[in-house]
């Protein structure tokens, strides 16, 4: 139901080099979405001055993304052998986490 029957013709046709370059592209999207994030960021915390709880806002947002590119790339790496592993639980509750606590640091900074 889900794809082409294991011995078809259309399985045999099937390229399994475009899933990995799928995931591949889309961790580069999300790293790309929270690189701006982290951009916006340090914006919004100095507009109005540095105050202490902006600057503890935009030092927690900056760990958080590197915390995320840490995980993106090893991901990414771990995607060029030809049989890649598959996400471990920790880095997926890693990447989660890094990216929810870096949108709610984005909102705190704006509000």
């Amino acid at each position: 139901m889900g794809g082409p029957a294991p011995g078809s013709a259309a399985a045999a046709d099937r390229d399994p080099g475009l899933q990995p370059e799928r995931t591949r592209l889309a961790w580069r999207r999300t790293t790309l979405s929270c690189t701006v994030v982290a951009v916006l960021g340090v914006k919004l915390a100095f507009v109005d001055g540095a105050t202490a709880a902006g600057v503890t806002g935009l030092a927690l947002s900056a760990l958080l993304w590197i915390g995320f590119l840490a995980v993106a790339h090893r991901r990414i790496r771990a995607l060029d052998t030809a049989r890649p592993r598959v996400l471990s639980v920790r880095a997926a509750v890693l990447a989660t986490g890094c990216t929810i606590a870096l949108a709610v640091c984005g909102a705190v900074l704006i509000w």
